[in-house]
């Protein structure tokens, strides 16, 4: 296993940015891999797009963010290490920019929809604007705490493929039961793919991030 320093692909529009769009990929991609959803989501391009890449190279390639062991349990210190880079590369990104995290949704996919969950409800994290998450699921880990009870009303998509084979559906609807418990404002949606993206999703987040911001 090698580490690299967490950095990230910027978009800035040609005006100053009314808010920030965070897309984090999935394990063994890189930044690339979510580029074009911002021409999707902001068509107008007002908001910075930021895709980070993960931190860990693994086999068989491309970019991780955390060892996986079991689906839903990350590994604890790659999991936690990461999350700490991530959090700190971020708030730095989004201090150059001046853009506050009440302005900024956070979105991603499969490991990337994990680390948005944790930036945005993690313990001690500032409350984002929304968040969009893509087949991913809220991740359970040792000495991870979530702020649940602070997030109310908070906006969120969650997507997820019926037949997906490598995050089960469960998943997602996991996710959903729990946020709507606690009083954030969820869509939810399923469509009969795999591990992937439907369109109809994608319709789901612009809704979520242009109420959200």
């Amino acid at each position: 296993m090698e580490r690299v320093p967490v950095t990230s692909i910027l978009h800035t529009p040609q005006s100053t940015p009314a808010g920030a769009l965070i897309l984090t990929h999935g394990r063994g991609a890189d930044p690339q891999d979510l580029e074009p959803l911002q021409d999707l989501l902001d068509p107008e391009l007002r908001l910075l797009g930021v895709f980070p890449r993960g931190p860990l190279l693994l086999s068989p390639g491309g970019y991780h963010w955390y060892i996986v062991r079991q689906i839903g349990y990350p590994d604890r210190d790659t999991f936690l290490t990461s999350f700490d880079e991530i959090s700190s590369h971020l708030d730095a990104v989004l201090s150059e920019h001046r853009l506050s995290w009440d302005r900024t949704v956070l979105g991603g996919f499969s490991q990337g929809a994990v680390m948005s969950y944790a930036l945005a409800l993690g313990a001690g994290r500032p409350r984002p604007a929304g968040i969009l998450a893509f087949s991913g699921f809220i991740p359970s880990v040792d000495g991870f705490d979530l702020a649940l009870a602070d997030r109310a009303a908070l906006p969120v998509s969650i997507s997820h493929g019926t037949l997906d084979p490598v995050i089960s559906v469960g998943f997602g609807r996991d996710a959903r039961d729990r946020l709507a418990a606690a009083g954030l404002a969820v869509r939810y949606r399923e469509d009969p793919v795999a591990h992937t993206i439907a369109p109809a999703a994608l319709a789901q987040a612009r809704a979520v991030l242009e109420e959200a911001l």
